[in-house]
């Protein structure tokens, strides 16, 4: 009888939950899918984020932001306009300049990074995967209410795949159970068909979907993200992820000092490997120079920040947990730090990408076929 009030608790949870949050987990679902292979997409679609390999050093930052002030400040109202970072991304890609115009727009520059020469200029919120990774994130409502929707919705999701999970379990494990739990079956009716369509895709998917709530969640809810922390951690607290500051009251700076650090850090970090380098300059009297390096493409959990003061080139602590190498970062901080990696399925490389995309097509379809099956048994009760 216990057990009984369990599993009708449980299925009460299951279903509910599922109605709630099934529009949501269905867009977030799909738009994740899409967003999966931007990378190879826009290599496809977009030919000058690449130029010809040529036996010759980089530009400096400091001359690539030299180069595009023709193309930066070119109106009166550009006189408010901010050069953020230079982005090398390995010998044969464009060099990307970002800078924030009046319009709080920010812009990309294409540039080639041997000659400076500008390749293409894009609003860097106003193409395709921008518009679908807004839908992931907030469903294209305006942020504050957006991210918490997706965030609860998320969240119930990942009870109604812990409850799935047990109305899952079968009563007895024999080879026949396992064969009716696991497979599903050819010659069946519609509604015996989209029920195992559901129960059993449901269960294939469920690792990756627990997965995909619990990293997702890390973004949506600071205290969520504290918790995981605090538990990868052994009871930890996490850094915050914050820009250096600069120590403003030397203001007798001379000259600046962007090539002498370019000099010093290009002897630390390989530049025409894979991966991506970024330089960026303070925008302010109290902003810092900084640079972050990633040696993977398309993984994010190696990722480095670090911070130098703009007016004595001092090293700054800065960039939270990711403001230490991976190598030297505390088990609980590499686990963390792979948040997104295994979000995406990155952690495996390609082949993890693919899987991850299918699992969550698969994950799209659960709530369509459990609304089915709901409303197919009102009608039957009806009848």
């Amino acid at each position: 009888m216990k057990n009984n009030i369990i599993k009708r608790s449980f299925h009460w949870l299951h279903l509910w939950l599922g109605l709630v949050s099934g529009i949501v987990v269905c867009i977030v679902s799909i738009t994740g899918c899409i967003y999966a292979f931007k990378p190879e997409i826009t290599d496809w679609l977009e030919p000058y984020r690449f130029v010809a390999p040529i036996n010759k050093p980089f530009l400096s930052p400091l001359e690539l932001r030299n180069k595009v002030v023709s193309t930066t400040f070119t109106a009166k109202a550009d006189s408010s306009n901010v050069i953020y970072d230079v982005t090398y991304n390995g010998k044969e890609r464009a060099a990307i300049v970002t800078y924030g115009n009046a319009h709080k727009k920010e812009i990309e520059l294409m540039i080639n990074p041997y000659d400076g020469k500008v390749l293409h200029k894009q609003n860097r919120r106003d193409d395709f995967f921008s518009f679908i990774l807004r839908g992931h994130r907030s469903l294209w409502l305006p942020k504050p209410i957006g991210h918490y929707v997706v965030g609860w919705s998320i969240f119930l999701f990942f009870i109604v795949s812990l409850t799935g999970l047990f109305l899952w379990i079968p009563k007895k494990w024999n080879k026949k159970t396992l064969k009716s739990i696991l497979t599903i079956k050819q010659h069946s009716g519609v509604n015996k068909k989209i029920y195992d369509l559901h129960k059993v895709l449901g269960f294939y998917t469920l690792l990756f979907a627990l997965c995909v709530c619990i990293t997702g969640l890390t973004w949506s809810f600071d205290w969520f993200s504290k918790a995981y922390y605090g538990l990868l951690s052994g009871g930890g607290k996490i850094e915050k992820w914050e820009v250096a500051t600069s120590d403003s009251t030397q203001t007798n700076k001379t000259k600046d000092l962007a090539d002498v650090l370019w000099n010093k850090v290009i002897k630390e970090y390989p530049l025409n490997g894979k991966g991506s380098f970024t330089f960026m300059f303070p925008i302010d009297k109290s902003g810092s120079f900084g640079i972050a390096y990633n040696p993977e493409e398309n993984s994010y959990r190696k990722r480095e920040y670090r911070f130098f003061d703009q007016y004595s080139l001092k090293e700054l602590k800065g960039g939270g947990i990711y403001g230490t190498p991976y190598r030297s970062a505390p088990i609980g901080d590499k686990i963390y730090r792979m948040n997104y990696d295994i979000h995406s399925g990155a952690i495996a490389g390609l082949p993890g990408r693919i899987l991850m995309f299918f699992a969550c097509f698969i994950i799209a379809t659960l709530p369509i076929t459990g609304f089915i099956i709901w409303k197919r048994k009102r009608i039957v009760k009806k009848k």
